[in-house]
């Protein structure tokens, strides 16, 4: 606990490293209610260091790179074809790209892009790219308990975030799933 003593000399600092800092979530979203988002001068809020629009990937400035809807960018990443030295550099890396994207997509959450700020992900969003970073995991013996996970997702969606259910199913997994959309339960 901190005393006030009436000067707020110190204050700002103390928080923002404490912030940086902490390993707790509970006391991130507590210094949270004393923060403002604001965008930044240099970035335009683009989230990316001054020399990033120099970096490209397969001939594609990485702005536009992440501004792909996620869908876009698993097709994107899926015709990049490397050399052999770039294979050896980069190719775990590309594999690890295409293989989460492709979780992303399996979950339904396509029509996000890379760019966009977790803080505006809505919980079932939020829900989806946990469970997408589960199914990559590739874990084993663990009891998933979801509630409503198509909330807010579009029909289309609906049948790959099942298949991606049940493929945490066949891994080992126990799956319960609150639910009250048809198609989910009879699956």
């Amino acid at each position: 606990s901190y005393h006030y003593n009436g000067n707020y000399e110190g204050i700002v600092p103390m928080l923002q490293r404490r912030y940086r800092e902490s390993d707790s979530d509970d006391a991130r979203v507590e210094i949270e209610r004393f923060m403002t988002p604001k965008e930044c001068p240099e970035c335009t809020g683009r989230r990316l260091k001054p020399e990033a629009p120099s970096v490209t990937v397969s001939n594609r400035p990485i702005g536009r790179v992440v501004a792909l809807e996620l869908r876009e960018a698993e097709d994107f990443f899926k015709t990049i074809d490397l050399t052999d030295r770039e294979e050896t550099i980069a190719g775990k890396i590309l594999k690890e790209v295409r293989d989460r994207l492709g979780f992303l997509n399996a979950v339904g959450v396509g029509y996000l892009t890379l760019d966009r700020s977790a803080a505006t992900l809505s919980g079932g969003e939020a829900q989806r790219i946990r469970l997408a970073t589960q199914i990559g995991s590739k874990l084993m013996g663990v009891l998933y308990l979801l509630d409503e996970p198509p909330t807010g997702q579009q029909q289309r969606d609906n049948r790959k975030l099942i298949d991606s259910l049940l493929e945490l199913g066949d891994l080992g997994n126990t799956v319960i799933v609150v639910e009250h959309d048809e198609e989910t339960i009879e699956s």
